[in-house]
């Protein structure tokens, strides 16, 4: 049995094994792709405190699902909510009912122990500024008029009003109130009841978009049906992801189906025959396969977004095979067995899969998972159905049982009739031309950075979160502040002064206000600072609880035990303490406790504004400890960074495969690489010229044209001496190929995607059209010579 007998044996026992390996995944355990979309963004490893503030942020809402049931008054709202909760009901182990807006009356078991350390800022300034009158007829309306408010517990425990006027300012902290069983809210116009609910499955696991979906479905129809002008609103992770999902799915579909079918019938016109189509099919196969397994062992998950784009691999993976198939029917080959062919064309062919690999692995070099894991994915799929190539195809194709069609041979004999660059006049004004054009072009290039750019929800999802957050006064999981500290107390402390200085942007309304653990914790040193003011300004010898005991009629002795039932509730409390409560579940997200040797914790902000962010950047000025985090800018500006780098790192590339190439081109490695560098001009000219904003996709997407268009410059200067049409007819399958497939791709919703479709599209095409310009017979003759 010859070697090449025993590599082809040996890689049908790998491709056996891929081929178990894939019936496993799917069958047997069941995979399914990760449509977690924060999957795709880069992991903060220089500070690992941030990233763990932002998992927590997200982690809390990401399990979340709230549904605002609207109606013109409560009656119809509360109707169509039990109908809307009667559905779920029955299935706690997918969806549960969660009340995590508790009643302010619940507090009090929590902090009556404490209440005499809790002041709002504005009576801890009152207790500085006003005089003993003003607390004595405090005292005595809330002592003798019904009309008060909130009076928690008996008069005697607060008769100043201090501990209720906290247990409100904290109600403020959300628009929400308990109504008849249900949380309320109301926008002035219509009456809503809010159901929160906990997702007790992965809010990114397809099985449980597929269980959940259907499910809200069915209770929001099941509303309609009690009150038929309700209004459902819904927000969730789930929602946004279950979305993504399906939009990948059908794109996947869509690209895959659409780029086999295209390369079924280029095949069948070239061709006339089933086997080309099977033989190609099978490399194509053999990749994905490959591609999958390979992936799912070093990253453990495929992201959905990674076989959206691997579904344009169909159109690179072809391409060996391609040009193989199209050198079998070519009459100078005629004379050699497939071995000798192989051996003739492998120069080619090695080359080709290194430059497109470069490349794809191009990709590789960002610092987003997503990005990396879509370059890999790519550069196995290639490499698999290239050894597929090189181990089979000589073996299942052997000389003479393929022929030209005429078709095959026209468009091998068009080379003929395609101009070609000299130094003639016609060939000086393409020249200029060009020039002026691409001036032009990239005068009119703008440049966007937006994370944004990794998805695009529907609207109707973007319209309902827009209007929970308004109507629920929501903070946002983006942008907040860290504080750190060596302690937890002086972290109170770091948060108690922020505070002091996001005070005047409520006022001024850039936010509405802010969630944070030492609105209901002070700092120790508050607490005890409170404590004594409180005792020296309210509880004294000569103060307003002497003064009131003389209005009502009490004594000395009502004074004394007075305060001394009222200091009893001045015991101190810490996170921990509150945080172990019930009342404190709401609010863990903001702990971080001690991590890295240290302690930190996160204050959000609530209507929060674009015209806003500026201000709030620079509110954490000198303050030891303080860190403002924008992950939405952040990122931005790491697309944008990692653009200008990615911009050098193609230039550095034609650098290396111009090396890569020299040894076996000469001086014509020029010509090899001009027209990819020219098609990768004219395409972010004709962006320029389209309005179109610069971004990082656009650039990695001319990373990966530099392999795929160095590719054809290969093909035809291969046997340029020998005037080969039939690396011409490789050239044109090769292009078509590719065109169908990111010709799909720029049909993608996701607006990343989309841009890297659009501009290998634009580029593929610019390539294949000035590549043959640059064939020179002569040249060639004379480097033969």
């Amino acid at each position: 049995m010859s070697q090449r007998i025993i590599f082809a044996w040996v890689w049908a026992l790998v491709v056996c094994l891929l081929v178990v390996h894939n019936v496993y995944l799917w069958f047997g355990k069941g995979i399914a792709p990760d449509t977690d979309i924060l999957a795709l963004l880069p992991v903060e490893e220089r500070d690992p405190v941030l990233q763990q503030a932002f998992a927590r942020m997200v982690d809390s809402a990401q399990q979340r699902l709230i549904v605002l049931v609207g109606a013109d008054d409560w009656a119809q709202a509360s109707r169509a909510a039990n109908a809307y909760a009667d559905v779920l009901a029955p299935h706690p182990a997918l969806l549960q009912a969660s009340d995590s807006m508790t009643d302010p009356r619940d507090w009090l078991v929590t902090f009556q122990p404490h209440r005499l350390a809790l002041l709002t800022p504005k009576a801890e300034a009152d207790l500085h500024s006003q005089p003993k009158q003003y607390w004595t007829d405090i005292a005595l309306a809330r002592l003798y008029s019904p009309f008060v408010g909130l009076q928690p517990g008996a008069w005697r425990d607060d008769p100043f009003g201090l501990f209720g006027r906290w247990i409100q300012a904290r109600a403020q902290e959300t628009p929400v109130r308990p109504r008849e069983g249900r949380l309320f809210v109301s926008d002035g116009r219509r009456q809503y009841a809010v159901m929160p609910f906990m997702l007790r499955v992965p809010a990114f696991s397809i099985a449980a978009q597929q269980a959940v979906m259907p499910l809200l479905e069915q209770a929001r129809q099941a509303a309609r049906k009690a009150v038929p002008q309700v209004e459902i609103v819904t927000a969730g992770v789930i929602l946004y992801a279950a979305a993504a999902g399906e939009q990948a799915r059908l794109e996947v579909s869509t690209i895959g189906f659409g780029s086999i079918l295209g390369i079924i019938v280029l095949m069948w016109i070239t061709f006339h025959s089933l086997k080309p189509i099977a033989l190609i099919m099978l490399s194509i196969g053999v990749g994905c396969l490959g591609a999958l397994s390979v992936c799912w062992l070093l990253f453990e998950r495929v992201h959905l977004l990674t076989l959206v784009f691997g579904a344009s691999l169909i159109g690179g993976a072809q391409d060996y095979g391609t040009y193989f198939l199209c050198h079998r029917i070519a009459p100078d080959a005629q004379p050699f067995d497939s071995w000798q062919l192989l051996r003739r064309l492998l120069p080619a062919l090695v080359l080709t899969l290194v430059t497109t690999v470069i490349g794809y692995l191009g990709l590789a070099l960002t610092p987003f998972p997503g990005l990396r894991q879509m370059a890999v994915f790519s550069a196995l799929g290639l490499i698999f159905a290239w050894l597929t190539v090189v181990f089979w195809f000589p073996i299942l194709v052997r000389a003479g049982t393929l022929r030209s069609t005429r078709v095959a041979q026209w468009w091998a004999i068009s080379l003929e009739r395609w101009p070609s660059l000299g130094l003639d006049r016609s060939s000086l004004w393409a020249i200029g031309l060009f020039v002026a054009f691409a001036i032009f072009g990239f005068s009119r290039l703008g440049v966007l950075d937006d994370i944004r750019l990794l998805q695009n929800p529907r609207k109707n999802l973007i319209d309902d979160q827009t209007k929970l957050s308004r109507l629920l006064d929501t903070p946002t999981p983006a942008q907040f502040y860290i504080v750190r500290g060596n302690t937890a107390e002086v972290v109170l402390q770091r948060e108690e002064m922020l505070k002091q200085r996001l005070g005047p942007l409520i006022e001024t309304h850039i936010i509405s206000g802010y969630h944070a653990l030492s609105n209901w914790v002070p700092s120790a040193q508050a607490q005890a600072a409170r404590r004594n003011l409180i005792d020296r300004t309210l509880l004294n010898d000569n103060g307003p609880l002497k003064a009131l005991a003389a209005q009502i009629g009490e004594n000395g002795e009502w004074v004394a035990a007075t305060r001394a039932h009222l200091l009893a509730s001045a015991l101190p409390i810490t996170p921990d303490d509150f945080l172990k409560t019930p009342a404190g579940e709401p609010w863990r997200h903001l702990w971080l406790g001690e991590v890295h040797g240290g302690w930190a914790s996160i204050v959000a902000l609530r209507g929060l504004t674009p015209t806003g962010l500026a201000k709030l950047q620079h509110a954490d000025i000198g303050l030891d400890g303080v860190q403002w985090v924008d992950k939405v800018g952040e990122i931005s500006l790491l697309l944008g960074r990692y653009r200008k780098t990615m911009g050098w790192v193609v230039l550095f590339s034609y650098l290396v495969v111009y090396v890569l190439l020299y040894p076996r081109y000469r001086s014509l490695t020029w010509r090899v690489l001009a027209p990819t560098a020219l098609a990768s001009i004219a395409t972010l000219a004709l962006l320029g010229m389209a309005g179109q904003n610069l971004q990082l996709f656009h650039v990695l997407a001319l990373m990966l044209l530099l392999g795929v268009g160095v590719d054809y410059g290969i093909f035809l200067h291969e046997h340029l001496c020998r005037r080969d049409p039939v690396a011409w007819l490789a050239v044109g399958l090769s292009a078509l190929s590719t065109l169908l497939s990111f010709g799909f791709l720029s049909l993608s919703k996701t607006p990343a995607l989309q841009a890297f479709g659009l501009t290998m599209l634009i580029g593929t095409v610019a390539v294949w059209l000035i590549v043959p310009c640059f064939r020179n017979y002569q040249l060639a003759e004379l480097e033969g010579a």
